[in-house]
């Protein structure tokens, strides 16, 4: 049985694309689970470290704020970062500490 030509070739360049279309469906993932791992590092970095002395720092700064939803916010991030802290989720601590102490703020 013989082939038209132009049709394996129409066949070659489908499979083709589809292989590229593989190919960078899987880059776009790998990419995207590099980035998923590196976040959370990322934020404990960046964010204010977890410790008892920052973490009664901000709990003093809460204390003085005025009553409202800032304060209400600030001492859900504050309990969140306690726990993490009680867990061994430094990362998950720092992040919610930093939240915490920018509700101090007013932002």
């Amino acid at each position: 049985m013989s082939q038209i030509p132009a049709m394996s070739l129409g066949l070659s360049q489908e499979k083709e694309k589809e292989s590229n279309i593989m190919t960078k469906l899987l880059g776009v993932i790998a990419i995207a689970a590099v980035a998923f791992a590196v976040a959370p590092a990322q934020a404990a970095k960046h964010a204010m470290g977890c410790s008892s002395a920052n973490l009664e720092k901000t709990e003093t700064a809460i204390e003085n704020m005025a009553d409202g939803d800032g304060k209400m916010v600030a001492q859900k991030e504050i309990a969140s970062a306690q726990d993490a802290m009680l867990n061994g989720k430094m990362g998950a601590c720092g992040a919610h500490l930093n939240k915490a102490m920018h509700a101090t703020m007013g932002k």
